[in-house]
């Protein structure tokens, strides 16, 4: 179902799609995140992090307690159990819901784990899944009411139609799926997946023919931020990607994305705010937040 929605909703704030680009902080409360910024056990750190990523300019907190890098490529990561990581990000969002003005989004693959974040002040749920890790995920998605980001995720990077016609396709599929649960279109938001099953060349093809995503009429997400895919071009480590990444928020803006999911908050929203300018003119309508 296309829904070529215009506003939503998410928690406290309301955000207008098409009038700026949103800017998502990434908060890591997991000791082995790959690109090094994670708080661990740390709650104070976690807190301190998410309010001055608040005073540098985001517009949502998402808030992951399981790592997502690969097995096959990282030999030491493993999967968390849900009662571990409800244990790293419930406090960490039951601290912050009573301080942050942003809406606080919980990256979660698990239904239980989601229900309880949502319990204690999560806003919304960003399932790098594609909702398929847990059978519950979409009833209980459906069943909280909230927006979900559908990420887009292979468990091989094989596309023998091609891995656009194929990105959007499995989309297409999945979001139908959690409107069947019951979520109204309006709250989903799509995320092609870049680096989740893909070669470095996959997604940068994703990324440069990301409009056809957008052309379903989903608000959508793409989170390139310190990827792999950075490092292969530039052959640098995932802390010196900063310069890769402002690239491919910058291109992202230009092919129509709502949300730019960064570790690096104060620099993109600097790189979204001058590519708004550019995309979407200047100076910028009232209301937009900027």
């Amino acid at each position: 179902m296309k829904t070529d929605a215009t506003t939503l909703l998410i928690g406290r704030r309301r955000f207008e799609w098409g009038s700026r680009t949103h800017v998502m902080g990434v908060l890591n409360v997991t000791p082995d995140s790959f690109s090094g910024d994670g708080t661990g056990h740390d709650l104070q750190r976690a807190v301190e992090q998410a309010l001055r990523f608040q005073d540098d300019g985001a517009d949502i907190i998402d808030i992951g307690g399981e790592s997502s890098r690969p097995q096959s490529v990282y030999k030491d990561a493993r999967p968390v159990p849900a009662d571990e990581e409800a244990e790293r990000v419930v406090p960490v969002i039951q601290a912050l819901a009573g301080r942050l003005d942003l809406p606080i989004s919980i990256d979660t693959q698990k239904a239980s784990v989601a229900r309880l974040a949502v319990e204690a002040g999560a806003a919304m749920v960003n399932d790098v899944s594609m909702l398929g890790a847990d059978p519950r995920m979409a009833d209980t998605i459906a069943e909280l009411g909230v927006p979900v980001v559908i990420n887009h995720t292979r468990a091989r990077a094989l596309y023998p139609s091609g891995v656009v016609a194929e990105v959007i396709e499995d989309l297409r599929h999945a979001a139908e799926g959690v409107q069947s649960a019951g979520l109204p279109a309006t709250h989903v938001i799509l995320d092609p997946g870049i680096g989740f099953g893909k070669t470095a060349a996959q997604s940068i093809e994703m990324q440069r023919r990301l409009s056809e995503l957008v052309a379903l009429g989903y608000p959508v997400l793409i989170g390139a931020s310190r990827k792999s895919s950075i490092g292969e071009v530039l052959d640098l480590p995932a802390d010196q990607r900063l310069e890769g990444t402002a690239a491919t928020v910058a291109l992202a803006i230009e092919r129509g994305a709502d949300i730019v999911r960064v570790h690096d908050v104060k620099e993109m929203v600097r790189v979204a705010r001058m590519s708004d300018a550019i995309v979407r003119g200047w100076p910028p309508p009232p209301g937009s937040g900027r």
